[in-house]
């Protein structure tokens, strides 16, 4: 394809470390992994890093670690405040441990959480909040973190779209209680599959990695705030003393994991190249309603939303992009309230309605971004969507 969505980042460090693993015979949570959640954590400024299979489970670990841990755990029936734009595994978790979403609008030029509105969104019930940055472009995290703080809620940072983007100086995914990544092939590193978790608090470090692997307590120290260790060393060495999971990562995509890191902050600079010539061409332009950037994007994509103010044909522009080959998604997964799926959650829309995430929806779409000179492509685009919107 002549301009893809996702692009292969790996080289011959990847594949040469991988190989290494394969040939070591050690192929499950170990050393590597150990090695990666210490050196991901160091990048960030972070206490601790927990590695899981894929930034879902990151997700999945930490709503879980939020309901168990000793002071203020999240309960069925407590209200969640989320964005109405995200990919589903942001929403799943909180579902799934039955807990009630408060579906708050986005606001237009970032597609991030409207953040004038967070009051409007807190009831009684509210126990939480859930931040995400859309495609590299960081959320009003400051102003997130300062209203949950001053209405005692817990801060999950979903930032599996946003790795190394930054608000005023300091990293996303650093924000939270509990903040998670993705390393999924498209994503601004990759192992494959995987995830991370940070957290600078021990007792959600220590409950994640027991929920990570079965509930158990083989990954914790005796000393661990979150269980009591027994004198009875062969029932201590199978004690479970949670409702986990099996989402623990492998050797090899903690191995190559490695490698990417140290590639990251170099990645992530054509990444920014890439984004400023896109603005150069995009922006003003009445036709489009692109991202405003809010702090350094990591620039994830390029997002355009048509504007339904010009009246815009999207069949047309569609059929242009396809015969163009240049490759093009819904924005993240769109308005999540338009999925099949809400059906089965116990939620509620603030305002009753979400009339940016649902122009994003109808109207919006993204191209890929990847860490090599695009200015062909992107002028290729722009080329094409120039002819189509007439």
């Amino acid at each position: 394809m002549y301009y893809e969505l996702a692009a292969q980042t790996w080289g011959a460090e990847e594949i040469a470390v991988a190989k290494r693993v394969i040939e070591s015979g050690a192929y499950t949570m170990g050393a590597e992994v150990k090695a990666f959640e210490a050196e991901f954590a160091a990048y960030f400024g972070v206490e601790h890093a927990i590695m899981v299979n894929s930034g879902s489970s990151a997700n999945l670990v930490s709503v879980g670690a939020l309901c168990h841990r000793r002071e203020r755990p999240l309960q069925r029936g407590d209200e969640v405040i989320v964005p109405a734009i995200s990919w589903a595994t942001t929403y799943h978790p909180l579902q799934q441990h039955g807990l009630r979403l408060r579906f708050l609008d986005v606001a237009l030029d970032t597609l991030n959480l409207d953040v004038e509105r967070l009051e409007e969104a807190l009831t009684p019930r509210t126990r939480a909040i859930v931040a995400v940055s859309i495609l590299g472009n960081p959320a009003g995290l400051d102003r997130i973190r300062a209203f949950a703080d001053a209405h005692g809620l817990a801060l999950l940072e979903d930032n599996c779209e946003s790795m190394d983007a930054e608000l005023n100086g300091r990293k996303c995914g650093t924000f939270g209680d509990l903040n998670t990544f993705s390393f999924f092939f498209s994503h601004h590193i990759s192992t494959m599959e995987g995830g991370m978790i940070l957290t600078d608090d021990l007792e959600l470090a220590h409950l994640c990695r027991s929920l990570r692997a079965h509930g158990w307590t083989r990954d914790l120290p005796p000393d661990s705030p979150v269980y009591r260790r027994g004198s009875d060393d062969h029932f201590e060495a199978y004690r479970f003393i949670l409702p986990g999971y099996n989402v623990r990562p492998l050797e090899i995509e903690a191995a190559v994991g490695r490698v990417q890191l140290r590639k990251l902050p170099a990645m992530t600079e054509l990444r920014r190249r890439n984004l400023a010539l896109f603005q150069q061409l995009f922006a003003g332009d009445e036709r489009f309603i692109i991202q405003r950037e809010h702090g350094r994007s990591s620039a994830f994509s390029f997002t355009i939303i048509l504007n339904p103010a010009r009246g815009p044909d999207r069949s047309r522009v569609f059929a242009a992009l396809k015969q163009a080959d240049i490759g093009f998604r819904i924005i993240t997964g769109g308005n999540f309230l338009r999925h099949d799926v809400i059906r089965l959650y116990d939620h509620e829309v603030v305002g009753g309605a979400t009339p940016n995430a649902d122009l994003a929806h109808d109207f919006g779409f993204f191209v890929g971004n990847h860490p090599r000179d695009l200015e062909p492509q992107i002028r290729r685009l722009r080329e094409v969507l120039d002819r189509a919107c007439g």
